[in-house]
């Protein structure tokens, strides 16, 4: 699929987590942490490799549980493979990351943009993911959806 031809769709989702930028940063550039909270649901995830540096980045698969009958992986039946490459790092306030999934399904090729952005607020951290340049395949409201789950998850990972 051409880049003409594809989706210029994107989400913004956010949440307040009780927790310092520094805190809540670090749960974005440790493989250990992401593993704990990023898999949205009742989805696991297994890290592959990862680079906590620009121009590095890091392959993770995400699993969705066994009797799951809504969706289907992008990779293959249970597994959606993502590589991520770090395009922007300002610590402790801003992540920018090019997101590639692994798949042979046209539908889901391409890279999109994850912009993290992380600013105190009284009461913490507000967090905002913006998606830029959605695969056509990927709903904007299940990308919204998946990343609420993973914004709860990682409130109560770092508070």
């Amino acid at each position: 699929m051409t880049p003409a031809a594809r989706t210029r769709a994107s989400t913004r989702t956010s949440q307040i987590v009780k927790a310092q930028p520094e805190a809540v940063y670090a749960a974005f550039m440790d493989a250990a942490a992401l593993v704990a909270w990023l898999p949205p649901a009742q989805m696991t995830a297994r890290m592959h490799a990862f680079d906590a540096r620009v121009g590095g980045g890091y392959r993770m698969s995400l699993f969705y549980p066994p009797d799951e009958q809504a969706f289907h992986g992008k990779t293959a039946d249970k597994e959606d493979m993502v590589d991520m490459r770090f395009v922007a790092l300002a610590p402790p306030h801003r992540i920018v990351q090019a997101v590639r999934f692994v798949t042979a399904d046209p539908a889901f090729a391409g890279e999109m943009t994850l912009t993290v952005t992380l600013d105190p607020v009284p009461d913490g951290t507000a967090v905002t993911l913006v998606f830029e340049d959605l695969p056509p395949g990927l709903r904007p409201e299940d990308n919204d959806a998946g990343a609420r789950l993973s914004l709860a998850q990682l409130a109560r990972f770092v508070e």
